[in-house]
């Protein structure tokens, strides 16, 4: 089995740890810039990290679901699920000195693929 591995993200600005199989899609086809994807070999799974714009009017946790939700929205997802939304300890964080909370969303949606009706 082919172990994790970390993988910069952005440049090099923070990176991620990712499971066995996963692919760069930006080496296969263009990703906008404030976009990480990957995808596996074999499953229909992918994972998308996303780089969004502050949005004043939502704070804290409830910013977290209004991104989410939004980008499930803009996708046109059928299915927009929140599993879990956790607040990230900020002496854990690289960018302490620039942010007051930072929060972690984990989600389903269910996103046609180019090409593919929704």
């Amino acid at each position: 089995m082919e172990p994790t591995r970390d993988y910069p993200l952005f440049g090099g600005a923070f990176s991620a740890t990712l499971p066995p199989g996963a692919i760069d899609v930006s080496d296969l086809r263009p990703v906008p810039d404030n976009q990480e994807v990957f995808c596996h070999r074999v499953t229909d799974q992918s994972l998308i990290v996303e780089l969004l714009e502050l949005q004043a009017h939502v704070q804290g946790e409830e910013a977290a679901r209004y991104h989410f939700e939004d980008v499930g929205g803009v996708q046109e997802a059928r299915v927009v699920q929140v599993e879990a939304v956790q607040p990230l300890l900020l002496e854990n964080l690289a960018l302490r000195g620039c942010c007051q909370e930072a929060w972690i969303l984990s989600g389903k949606q269910q996103v046609a693929k180019e090409n593919q009706q929704p």
